[in-house]
């Protein structure tokens, strides 16, 4: 969600430096040891867990707030986490989890299972507090604690996921304090958590200072701080990067990560991401209850459409071109890095140009004297494709499809806006195809649902929904697929899932790229990566790239007190463009819910 100018003609870049963080660690009063600086490129949604859902928002709250289990590093694997082991009763209805003793918040009250009790009812009673993660409740039956080490879930129906309910568990004490959860920002300073990091500073679009949880119950971490800075431009992230300014930076270009190739002191990672690249097409989109919403172009609720626009796109070369090869063509909903989920369409529809104009022809959709194509009600094929702003991926794949439509006699308007705007019109349905993404967890369910009737936005336009696609034979397996315990079976049955969701063709998965990301090793090594092989730092499931990070004696005692926000900014992260001479052409580019989550 993001935004950047490019200017045609000549231009004056006037930087601007900003004021050190606002945290608990003012007036020199920093923690001692070292502070891992992570360049940021992307928006925070919302510092608050029952609403944040975007990746830079998960990825604190992964830190902050503890979860029942966590998924391991090596192979994603489940593993014991604030729950230390768990049962459930044979007919899979009740699940009795027992909380592990000892762990506290980090203003010294007990982590109980009340507060997991807590939570789990407060959305499953509070519509706002069950945005973000509200499809691990759906099929909560009942929630209790009968004393501070149980916690007993009672489901409606069997639940295949009870191991992976992914929503962050707050403290009873400082949340059943707040009345309005929608408009609660979860921004005094300390936040209370109890993962290995606390919250301690927040500046919105600027950056977040963590601060090590001295009182974990792994182990304090071996980073002092870990601060997250927001950059407009990865350009200037890369820059301070390799100027020893930042430690860490993610979500490298293809030309950014080559370029780093052979530098002194700086390791680059390039592991599979968890992430699809998709494009949706609006399919008529409506609300949870069936009433019409949005925007969206008529000859997009045609199936025939959907699948001959395509049939007008060739993956490998977004692959190639976009990607400089760092990535996967796509099909499946499901990214490879998820072996037994991932599914490859047996007979993909392929770039075919010609099949997509016969196709087009025979649904009568013909061309007008100006080449474009109508509807049988004579209305023109023309779409606006909505963007993220900031991401230089969406602005490339926008310029290709823009141009393999057209082929197809249908124009193509490209409206990059920021990230909020694209994810607020998403839902909003306002859209007639929109660049969008997400971060598969290794339980496929969160992901899956976002394509059922259910995960429509409310009429008051809460919710997360993805394709706004209302499809009763993917609801249908969407049910099946929940409610088996078979391995086997259920990966079948995803998979037919994903078979059902490639035939509607309301979201075109266009890739999986690969996660590209640098660090300086003068200053940090031991970064565990999730998973073992060819994994990634950054966007885990979980704390470890950051928690198991090792700093050098550099990054220890090489601290100048340099102003890292201030020199972040100044290289470039906000910019003020004055416009000269030339056409100023916006390519404000997109990031996804990478973006959403």
């Amino acid at each position: 969600m993001r935004r950047r100018l490019v200017a045609l003609g000549a231009a004056l870049l006037v930087g601007s430096l900003l004021p050190a963080p606002a945290s608990a660690q003012e007036n020199g009063d920093r923690p001692q040891g070292a502070t891992l600086r992570v360049g940021l490129q992307q928006q925070i949604d919302s510092l608050n867990p029952f609403l944040g859902y975007t990746l830079a928002a998960t990825d604190i709250f992964r830190v902050i707030y503890p979860t029942l289990t966590t998924y391991s590093t090596e192979d994603f694997g489940v593993e014991p986490e604030l729950a230390e082991r768990w049962e459930s009763t044979p007919d899979k209805l009740t699940w009795t989890f027992h909380i592990r003793p000892g762990v506290t918040w980090s203003d010294g009250q007990p982590v109980t299972a009340r507060d997991a009790a807590y939570t789990y009812n407060r959305m499953m009673t509070d519509p706002a507090a069950s945005t973000a993660n509200g499809n691990f409740v759906e099929n909560f039956d009942q929630v209790s604690a009968p004393d501070d080490s149980t916690l007993v879930i009672r489901t409606k129906t069997p639940q295949a996921t009870m191991l992976a309910i992914d929503a962050p568990i707050v403290p009873e004490h400082v949340w059943s304090k707040v009345a309005d959860v929608e408009n609660f920002a979860n921004d005094q300073m300390p936040v209370v958590g109890s993962g290995p990091y606390v919250l301690t500073g927040y500046r919105p679009e600027q950056d977040v200072t963590l601060t090590a949880n001295p009182n974990f119950w792994r182990g304090a971490p071996k980073v002092a701080e870990v601060q997250f800075t927001q950059f407009k431009n990865s350009d200037a992230a890369v820059q301070a990067l390799r100027k020893g300014d930042l430690d860490v930076v993610q979500k490298l270009t293809p030309a950014q990560f080559d370029a780093l190739e052979g530098e002194a002191d700086i390791k680059q990672v390039k592991g599979q991401g968890r992430r699809f690249y998709e494009m949706i097409l609006n399919p008529g989109a409506t609300n949870s209850e069936n009433q019409p919403i949005g925007s969206g172009h008529p000859a997009l609720t045609d199936v025939r459409v959907r699948q001959a626009i395509d049939l007008a796109i060739d993956r490998k070369a977004l692959v190639d071109r976009v990607l400089g090869g760092y990535g996967q063509v796509g099909g499946g909903y499901l990214p490879p890095i998820f072996g037994d989920y991932h599914w490859t369409p047996p007979q993909p529809r392929g770039f075919d140009p010609a099949a997509a104009n016969r196709q087009l022809d025979e649904a009568g959709y013909t061309r007008g004297p100006d080449g474009i194509r109508r509807t049988p009600q004579g209305e023109p094929l023309n779409f606006d494709f909505v963007l993220h702003g900031d991401e230089a991926a969406d602005s490339q794949v926008g310029e290709f499809v823009k141009r393999w439509l057209a082929d197809l006699g249908i124009n193509v308007e490209l409206q990059p806006v920021s990230d909020n705007q694209l994810n607020d019109r998403t839902t909003a349905g306002d859209f007639d195809m929109v660049i969008s993404g997400w971060s598969a967890n290794p339980d496929p369910d969160y992901v899956l649902r976002l394509q059922t009737c259910g995960a429509r936005p409310t009429p008051d336009g809460n919710g997360t929904p993805d394709t706004l696609q209302c499809d009763p034979a993917y609801d249908d397996l969407y049910g099946k697929q929940l409610a088996e315990f078979d391995p086997a079976k259920r990966v079948d049955l995803v998979k037919q899932l994903q078979s059902r969701f490639y035939d509607q063709a309301t979201g075109l998965v266009l890739y999986y790229a690969n996660s590209l990301e640098a660090y300086r090793t003068d200053r940090y090594n031991g970064f565990t990566t999730q998973p073992a092989a060819n994994g990634v730092i950054t966007g885990q499931q979980g704390y470890w790239g950051y928690y198991g990070a090792e700093p050098t004696e550099e990054a220890i005692n090489g601290s100048d007190g340099t102003n890292y926000t201030a020199v972040a900014w100044g290289l470039g992260g906000l910019v003020v463009v004055i416009v000269l001479v030339g056409v100023v052409v916006v390519v404000r580019r997109r990031a996804t819910a990478d973006d959403r989550e």
